[in-house]
């Protein structure tokens, strides 16, 4: 079998991916790199997600690339827009010609005797290996074939059309027909208005309630400042802006949680006009923040809810019959069609299955180094980007990190570098640390966090920002030579 050999190996071709790769390049000039996408096109999530109203959950600017300016008129943009700049991306800077798509990487074995990762993949019917000095996951955390799955009792029974949001067939068409959707999080706010304004009769069917926040699909400063200023000084000018501003939302939502429950309640009653929609529906049990708030551009949701073209029951359910769905109160919603918006299954690094010269690894027990490494394994990076922030602040953070690191160890020229986590550190927790469903079902899954860095990632783009961007290159980190090797 013939063998590949690039510097880095890169699995993924999303959004991650290209901001790592990009960054990897311009500390490291001359460097080889390959992506292996096992999709048939570059976006990764924005490549999948086809369903109705699909956009960004938080505002463009800071989605977006700090290196290369947002054009667009909106601030909250459609996927297909995000897709497209995405893919722009990647042909400007010379990220395409290094993906191979339609090949999915199965598993990697580190070995230490030649310091090299062995990564098998399969291209269709073909297998491959991969030899790379450095391997990086840009492939997120949720699986990308099964969504979650609650275990509705009798949906078999259902004679109507049963659609999940992850795999939306593309000819669907709900005009006029009674959809329900099952959900509470960003992709039910996300359908429900879009069905609504499709001509469905959509019911919005939550267990939990869930925050949700209105705002304009537009950005006034953006506007004014890419007419005053060139356009990269203007979007890194608006980015820092947004950033600010979310970080300082969420810092409020944490310190006086009482005080913002109180003024999402507000929104929510200025949005549908009823108090009884905001009491019986909009107040979760927890507080602002403890679960991912989430994002209503322009109201879209309060104006569909206010103007009767939804409605919204908070309940649990029983079982699925063959019209439609009876409630734990036994009241009983009739359907069409019914849209599981239920959540995601957490997949970490793409279920690639990793190992130490041919020992498998437990991800479960090792520690994150900066959110970037993970403690015993050498020369491997993870690019996770912020659950409580735009994806991208937290994902450029970590390919900045990891551009530093492979510099490093090209410059001083060692073969490995590994983090080492301290014997005393405890059991720590998740490193993707909320409340959320679909986090708290994987938590036992996870590498563990600390509340003290280098092995915290704390959710907190100035913290996070302050100490990942100064972070010392010789704090829990071991370099080593094969001809001088030590057993981390």
């Amino acid at each position: 079998m013939t063998l590949k050999h690039t510097d880095v190996l890169i699995v993924g071709a999303g959004l991650s991916a290209i901001d790592v790769a990009h960054r990897l390049t311009e500390a490291n000039p001359g460097i080889s790199y390959t992506v292996l996408e096992r999709r048939a096109s570059i976006g990764g999530t924005w490549d999948l997600f086809r369903y109705p109203g699909v956009r960004s959950d938080s505002d463009v600017y800071t989605l977006a690339f700090p290196f290369r300016p947002w054009r667009g008129r909106n601030a909250i943009v459609d996927g297909d827009e995000l897709l497209q700049y995405l893919r722009e991306t990647a042909r400007e800077t010379g990220f395409e010609d290094h993906v191979q798509l339609g090949t999915e990487v199965v598993d990697a074995d580190w070995r230490a005797q030649e310091a090299r990762w062995h990564v098998r993949a399969l291209r269709g019917d073909q297998e491959e290996t991969y030899v790379a000095r450095f391997v990086f996951f840009c492939s997120g955390y949720y699986d990308y074939d099964r969504p979650h799955d609650p275990g509705f009792v009798g949906i078999e029974d259902f004679r109507g059309q049963v659609l999940h949001p992850q795999s939306w067939p593309a000819d669907t068409d709900l005009r006029g027909k009674r959809v329900v959707v099952i959900g509470s999080g960003a992709t039910a706010v996300t359908v429900v208005p879009a069905l609504a304004a499709q001509g469905a009769e959509v019911t919005m069917l939550q267990r939990t309630p869930t925050y949700v926040l209105a705002q304009s699909r537009t950005d006034g400063f953006a506007d004014v400042a890419r007419r005053l200023l060139p356009a990269t000084t203007a979007h890194r000018l608006v980015r820092a802006k947004n950033i600010a501003l979310q970080w300082t939302l969420v810092q409020a939502c944490r310190r006086f949680p009482g005080a913002m429950r109180s003024l999402l309640r507000k929104g929510v009653i200025a949005g549908t006009g009823s108090a009884d929609i905001a009491d019986a529906h909009f107040a979760p049990p927890y507080d602002p923040w403890d679960q991912r708030l989430c994002i209503a551009p322009d109201g879209d949701l309060f104006r569909a809810l206010g103007e009767g073209r939804a409605t919204v029951v908070t309940d649990t359910i029983d079982r699925f019959v063959a019209d439609g769905i009876v409630l734990s109160s036994g009241r009983k919603l009739p359907a069409d069609a019914v849209v599981t918006a239920t959540g995601l299954r957490i997949r970490l690094l793409g279920g690639v299955r990793l190992s130490l010269d041919g020992e498998p690894i437990d991800l479960s027990r090792s520690y994150t180094w900066h959110g970037a490494m993970l403690s015993g394994i050498p020369n491997l990076g993870v690019c996770i980007g912020y659950i409580n922030l735009s994806w991208t602040v937290r994902a450029d953070i970590t390919a900045r990190l990891l551009a530093r690191i492979v510099r490093r160890v090209r410059e001083t020229g060692v073969d490995a570098v590994v983090p080492v986590a301290p014997p005393d550190l405890g059991e720590g927790r998740p490193f993707m640390d909320m409340s959320s469903g679909y986090l708290a079902r994987a938590a036992h899954l996870m590498p563990r966090a600390t509340s003290t860095y280098p092995w915290a990632i704390r959710q907190d783009v100035v913290v996070d920002g302050w100490r990942s961007n100064r972070a010392d290159l010789d704090d829990g980190l071991a370099y080593t030579r094969v001809d001088e090797r030590v057993p981390a």
